[in-house]
């Protein structure tokens, strides 16, 4: 038996707190029934909730609306990105109409901890894959840090009954326990999560500013994209130039966009003569690595975040060892704007072989943000899917990106670029380290008490001003 975790649960106390009456060994496993012990509030979300929210399928919708799937929601921040859809194509999941302040949990794997807290939605409506809680008397930002808290994501999993998609029912989310701590400490933890939001709010700010000031400097207001349908190709200037027989290559948007970059008022370059294709494979020698993947970079600023996987768990396609300040760029749906800039610390970092990852010539003379906001435009977004090779999943090439011509904007204007998303960047960075002290922070109150918790906060402030 040595090795083994047994326990023995008496019939009396099975029952408790098992509404679906699971027998599982599972269920009973050691870090389930530590959790458990923390989790001892006579509340649970179904308390200090509403019940009432609005499905959007009984209702005949006259404008487009904006829709929020779990995808959008970020795993470390307050960030959220959303889609337009058009009011007569509503998807069969697009189901609850959201309101300011609704906090989002997320049914469908509960490990990743997708929460997220709306703020100011415009017509938003989120996905059946969401339970809303709607907070009654209570603040919206002390739910949202609960549920983003080991306690909370260990109770979901133990209540997982599915086995090769993990998900959870909203009933396991709304019978969750929470602690309501003397309201005082509640408030801290608010004001850290308003001042959170406050500069992710001014972080997206800066960065409109850095594309604002970069779509200025190359006239794009003034561009206007080709709506003709058709366009013309000998064989010779066709398949025999390219090797491409598909008429989406040879749409007349792409055409002007081309001569847009080649005949605008600043001269031009490519991306090949100003940045080096990065390929080496990593020999994965590490016990573990930091990772990033295509869903790792946030598509509403480029911001990526990498996280340390087992080298065993890694998957197939965790390839490129990139460094500090390479550029990532998405291979898969380009047109979304994946594309990143390493600006963390780069010990055993891996990168998915779906990036195009791009390190600066030493006598280059773009810099790495000029390149990440020129091809976040849309403009450059939508040329990317001229070399779409999918066909229901668009997916471009490593060369497609290095021989695409590029402006060659003025030192000054780019270092002012450069300082307006590395300011933007320092303060979503600033930003995700406050929701991580308010985290901390109800862990430690749960496990200790307020006042320890009070004091680490205080002591994590001080940190953060004295950087």
């Amino acid at each position: 038996m040595e090795g083994l975790e047994v326990r023995e649960i008496s019939f009396k106390d099975l029952n408790i707190d098992n509404a679906k009456f699971r027998f599982d060994s599972e269920y009973f496993s050691k870090i389930f029934l530590e959790n458990e012990k923390y989790l001892t509030s006579n509340f649970r979300l179904k308390n200090i909730i509403s019940k009432s929210i609005k499905n959007i399928h009984p209702l005949k919708l006259k404008k487009n609306f904006n829709y929020l799937e779990i995808s959008g929601v970020s795993m470390s921040s307050l960030d959220y990105q959303t889609s337009e859809i058009d009011c007569a194509e509503v998807p069969n999941r697009a189901t609850y109409i959201i309101k300011n302040n609704d906090v989002l949990v997320s049914t469908v794997r509960p490990n990743r901890n997708a929460v997220g807290i709306i703020k100011n939605p415009n017509r938003l409506i989120a996905t059946s894959g969401f339970a809303v809680l709607r907070p009654k008397n209570i603040s919206p930002e002390y739910i949202f840090i609960f549920c983003k808290t080991k306690f909370f994501i260990t109770k979901l999993i133990r209540e997982n009954t599915a086995t090769m998609y993990p998900a959870v029912l909203e009933s396991d989310i709304f019978n969750v326990k929470i602690p309501l701590f003397d309201i005082d400490f509640r408030f801290q933890i608010e004001t850290l999560v308003k001042t959170a939001y406050a500069k992710l709010d001014q972080s997206k700010q800066l960065y409109a500013q850095a594309e604002t000031l970069l779509t200025e400097t190359l006239g794009i207001a003034d561009f206007t994209p080709s709506n003709e349908p058709i366009s013309i190709k000998s064989f010779k200037d066709s398949f025999g130039a390219t090797g491409r027989l598909d008429a989406e290559y040879y749409q007349p948007k792409y055409e002007k966009f081309e001569q847009f970059i080649l005949n605008g008022k600043l001269k031009n370059t490519t991306i090949k003569a100003q940045f080096s294709l990065v390929k080496e494979s990593s020999k994965r020698l590490k016990q573990q690595y930091q990772y990033v993947e295509i869903g790792d970079v946030n598509v509403s600023d480029g911001k990526a975040t990498a996280s340390f996987v087992e080298t065993n768990e890694l998957p197939a396609n965790a390839k490129i060892e990139a460094k500090y300040g390479d550029i990532l760029i998405s291979k898969v749906r380009p047109n979304r704007g994946a594309i990143a800039i390493i600006d963390f610390d780069d010990t055993d970092l891996i990168v998915s072989g779906a990036f195009t990852v791009l390190r600066a010539k030493s006598d280059g003379i773009m810099s790495a943000e000029t390149l990440k906001v020129l091809l976040r435009t849309s403009i450059y977004r939508e040329w990317l899917l001229k070399f779409n090779v999918g066909t229901s999943y668009p997916v471009i090439k490593d060369d497609d990106v290095l021989d695409l011509p590029i402006p060659i904007v003025d030192f000054k204007i780019q270092r002012q670029i450069a300082d307006l998303v590395q300011h933007s960047f320092a303060l979503k960075a600033q930003s995700t380290h406050l929701l991580e002290v308010a985290k901390r922070a109800v862990e430690i109150a749960i496990e200790e008490n307020e006042a320890a918790a009070t004091a680490w906060i205080g002591d994590s402030i001080k940190n953060i001003e004295n950087k």
